[in-house]
């Protein structure tokens, strides 16, 4: 490699970098809706942070715990480090994009360091796909393992990437540090840990694994991960029956050819850049220091669809993808190398990116907050896009699943605390709160000490790790349980009233509030059988 050939971060990509941060802040200060139903959940598992112990990879616990003791419980404040992981996602594409064009710089003949000067726009190009594609647009606003997770991926990708502009072998030591926090956020970074493993070897990059630099990546990779590894240890390995459960209502009706067939729609015109970048990957001569990337994608790609995963598990080698599909529009022709040609080049990516930037207002109301549910509502249906409110379980909302489970939280609690002050003081002290989902339960844990309710119990998934609580449940106040549900458990059951809101998911538009007495057991005692992995 040549001297002084080095990746650029220049001053607009960071710029353009921030402004994505900025623009995630500005939505969730404007927007009409509430938490969604799995943020109540994070911010539950980071009230009850047992490193050690837990039956989810801790890293959104942690980012949990640190944001709310540094920011406050705003809904902006919770999700100021989405909205940083989705900028510094942004980022890691620009640089990305600069490596690219320098390894095709320093490799290639045939165009000299000068000519790549003339491809500032590659990057652009790519930062803008990765700003405009909805699968990356929702997770940066949604406090969610989501953006973590994609982040990790480009990283690592970023990482192996740098191994060949560098040709330094101690970029095995940051492959490593991405694998690993992508351990401690979610077990699917074992897809691109597996692709990259493949294309190591698949390539001459094989000749490192005779050093002991990957070995040390793989070993910092477990260290960091190993809260992950050792709660499923401790906890009898949960992740058998999380993912039965997945299995059984989501990912068991899905064939392996969704998941393909639903990745346009996750990144929308992009993903002609995106088919481009892995095209030349992988067949291009030009690209050959960079094959391990490519292998790496489709290798990822190929295990996520054998195991029936959602098309978002995957969407995390976009940004690479990206980049090098805004390289191969500028240098994959041979003939257009000439200067004459170099216009059309240009004229080519912004056109992409012109169709790209006019097509994302189109896609922002379905893809943040911004409108209230009901215009929501109305602009999807004046749109005709159903398939953008399917739910995981295949049947049609009015509103995308992740705006429906933004709604309703804060009123179903308040019912909740008006049954509960109507209760005497003396079976105040005595009773237990109940919930019948994860996302009830969390909403009760946040909004519910502002109105004199105690802390829930519940046995549904994380937070039957939780526990019972001291009470024996003498009179239980339930959300989201039936009577006919209850009545097993206790003597005498009477449903109080039925709560929900119309435009949330089916499950939340007629949630009962039921108050029971008499348990025939002691919560304590009942709790082993109400164990998830015994459903």
């Amino acid at each position: 490699m040549s001297a002084g050939v080095t990746p650029v971060v220049s001053r607009s990509m960071v710029v353009l970098a921030a402004a994505v941060a900025l623009g995630h802040v500005f939505v969730n200060v404007i927007s009409p809706f509430e938490f969604h139903r799995d943020e109540f959940l994070y911010l539950a598992m980071g009230e009850h942070l047992r490193l050690w112990r837990m039956d989810f990879p801790p890293f959104i616990a942690i980012v949990a715990r640190v944001s709310r003791a540094l920011f406050g419980d705003s809904l902006t404040a919770i999700r100021l480090a989405p909205a940083l992981a989705s900028a510094l996602i942004v980022l890691l594409t620009g640089v990305a994009s600069s490596v690219t064009v320098e390894l095709v710089a320093a490799a290639d003949s045939g165009l000299e360091r000068e000519r790549a000067r003339a491809f500032s726009w590659v990057p652009w190009l790519a930062m803008i796909a990765v700003i405009t594609s909805p699968v990356f647009l929702r997770p940066g606003n949604l406090f969610q393992p989501v953006v973590f997770d994609q982040l990790w991926w480009t990283a690592a990708l970023l990482a192996l990437l740098m191994r060949a502009h560098t040709r330094d072998i101690r970029w095995w030591i940051a492959i490593g540090a991405a694998l690993g926090l992508g351990l401690l956020t979610k077990f699917s970074i074992a897809f691109i840990g597996v692709g990259i493993v493949a294309g190591t070897l698949f390539t001459p990059t094989r000749r490192d694994l005779l050093t002991r630099w990957p070995w040390l990546a793989l070993l910092l990779a477990l260290a960091i991960g190993s809260p992950s590894l050792v709660g499923q240890w401790l906890l009898a390995f949960p992740i058998r029956w999380q993912m039965r459960d997945l299995q059984a209502e989501q990912l068991g009706v899905r064939s392996p050819l969704a998941f393909f067939a639903e990745q346009p729609g996750l990144v929308g015109p992009a993903m002609l850049l995106a088919l481009a970048g892995l095209v030349w990957l992988l067949l291009a001569r030009a690209a050959a220091p960079m094959r391990a990337v490519g292998i790496a994608v489709v290798t990822s790609w190929l295990l996520l669809s054998l195991n029936h995963g959602k098309a978002y598990y995957g969407a995390p080698v976009y940004p690479m993808l990206f980049a090098a599909g805004a390289l191969a529009i500028a240098v994959a022709l041979p003939e257009w190398r000439a200067g004459s040609h170099s216009m059309w080049r240009k004229r080519i990516a912004f056109s992409i990116g012109a169709i790209m930037l006019l097509l994302w207002p189109v896609a922002l109301p379905i893809a943040l907050p911004i409108l209230s549910p009901e215009r929501t509502a109305r602009y999807i249906a004046w749109l005709g896009v159903s398939g953008s409110t399917t739910t995981n379980y295949g049947t049609t909302l009015e509103l995308p699943q992740d705006f429906a489970d933004m709604l309703g939280w804060h009123s179903m609690v308040v019912a909740l605390a008006n049954e509960w002050r109507a209760m005497p003081e003396q079976d105040r002290a005595d009773a237990v709160v109940l919930a019948g989902s994860y996302g009830r339960a969390g909403a009760i844990d946040f909004y519910g000490p502002r109105y004199g309710l105690p802390r829930v119990v519940s046995p549904a998934g994380s937070y039957w790790f939780f526990g019972p609580g001291t009470k024996p449940g003498r009179i239980v106040l339930a959300l989201g349980l039936s009577k006919a549900e209850l009545e097993p458990f206790m003597t005498q059951c009477d449903e109080r009233r039925l709560i929900g809101t119309p435009l949330g998911v089916e499950e939340e538009r007629a949630v009962p509030i039921t108050r029971c007495i008499g348990p025939k057991s002691p919560l304590q005692m009942l709790w082993p059988a109400l164990d998830p992995s015994h459903e």
